[in-house]
């Protein structure tokens, strides 16, 4: 199953709507979407407004890959689960967000090795096309490191006193 995410702060019809063009195109019937609010709703694929948290994990569980806008949570829930994970970041320029903090993520976290990047509608029909190439990236655990929770802790009691 693919597990498309718009997370729930803003919609991202773009994206959606390619990949339910993309679904119907190529006749899969295993795609869920949760989409936000938008304006737009799906015409190919399963979709939904929004999961309750145990059924985001439920479906994160289930997907063999999770295509996403860029936001942090879900990067980091799909690496928590293991998943491959195609992240298509918003673009303020296009009225999708405030800044362009999404591109600026997308392009960190595919120098770190963390995601498949898509930064436009062709990138992510690649990726589509080519979605059973897709591997899981190193998965993370549930917990910051020692190391960086030592960091805050000596940063904080330096400031504090």
């Amino acid at each position: 199953m693919i597990l498309v995410t718009v997370g729930t702060d803003l919609p991202f019809d773009r994206m959606v709507k390619l990949i339910d063009a993309w679904a119907k195109e190529h006749s899969r019937s295993d795609v869920f979407a949760q989409i936000g609010e938008g304006a737009w709703t799906p015409e190919h694929i399963e979709s939904a407004p929004f999961l309750s948290p145990e059924d985001f994990a439920a479906k994160c569980a289930e997907a063999d890959v999770i295509v996403a806008h860029a936001g942090m949570g879900t990067i980091l829930s799909a690496l928590h689960a293991g998943k491959p994970l195609v992240v298509m970041p918003r673009r303020a320029s296009l009225g999708e967000q405030r800044n362009e903090h999404q591109l600026a993520t997308a392009k960190h976290m595919e120098e770190k090795g963390k995601v498949t990047a898509a930064f436009t509608e062709d990138d992510l029909l690649h990726q589509l096309n080519h979605i059973a190439d897709l591997k899981p990236r190193e998965p993370i655990g549930p917990h910051a490191s020692k190391s960086l929770t030592d960091g805050i802790h000596d940063f904080i009691f330096k400031i504090t006193g």
